[in-house]
């Protein structure tokens, strides 16, 4: 049996797809590329496909993961060839590796958000940035299915800086056209994968929590990576390994 990483993106509109409803999209395009899928035992077999950190509803992804294992040999580019020929435009398969081995969730512990305020000048970005960033502690209200929730947020954002306020990333395009008129700052954070997990949204209660920010309209957040942490708070590329296993 062969086990294959595939790293793809979550673009456009498809950002309002749930997870269940991408997972089930997956599945269907693995079907119809003649993937030679391998399935678990039991009653009610499922194909051996395996979901790693997917990114909350409404938000785009250049980087999210999944680990596929077929019972026969494929050669990973043609892989990625024909599911990005089947998969719906915006749900787009940008890298397929064979592991190499060990497991793709314990080489990922935060990920790298690009995050786009409309109406928000660069200037006050970096002002609530830096009471954000001063801050040891920062408790912010969340709406769960058990009700509302206070949650720390500080501890999990290990870097936050107010990057380019150039146009939409180039990656998403033609998808979410803005008004190039109106400011628009841009917020570049890395955040770790905590229990609870911190999500995009909550890093910007926090900066209302600090410094009253409230964009006068919704935010767009983008995931552009995810890794374990190196000495300097980058993040290291999951699938590093499997691809010096491949050389």
């Amino acid at each position: 049996m062969q086990k294959l990483r595939l790293r793809y993106a979550k673009r456009g509109r498809l950002r309002f797809t749930s997870h269940r409803d991408i997972a089930r999209t997956f599945e269907r395009a693995l079907r119809r590329a003649g993937v030679p899928m391998a399935y678990s035992q039991g009653f009610s077999p499922h194909p051996k496909v395996s979901w790693v950190g997917a990114a909350p509803t409404g938000v785009a992804s250049e980087a999210e993961y999944v680990e596929v294992s077929v019972v026969d040999r494929v050669d990973p580019d043609a892989l990625r060839t024909a599911l990005d020929a089947v998969l719906p435009p915006g749900l787009d398969v940008l890298e397929v590796v064979q592991s190499a081995g060990g497991t793709l969730p314990e080489r990922i512990e935060a990920s790298a958000w690009r995050v786009e305020l409309p109406g928000v000048s660069p200037e006050e970005l970096t002002e609530a940035v830096t009471a954000l960033m001063a801050s040891e502690s920062v408790q912010v209200e969340r709406l769960t299915k058990d009700g509302k929730k206070i949650v720390d947020v500080r501890p999990a954002i290990v870097s936050a800086e107010v990057g380019p306020s150039a146009g939409a990333h180039s990656s998403d395009a033609g998808h979410d056209a803005r008004d190039l008129s109106q400011p628009c700052g841009i917020l570049m954070t890395v955040v770790r994968q905590t229990t609870p997990t911190v999500r995009p949204d909550d890093v910007l209660s926090a900066l209302r929590v600090v410094a009253d920010l409230v964009p006068p309209v919704p935010a767009k957040a983008t995931r552009m990576a995810q890794g374990r942490l190196d000495d300097e708070g980058g993040l290291v590329d999951p699938l590093a390994l499997d691809r010096a296993a491949e050389v």
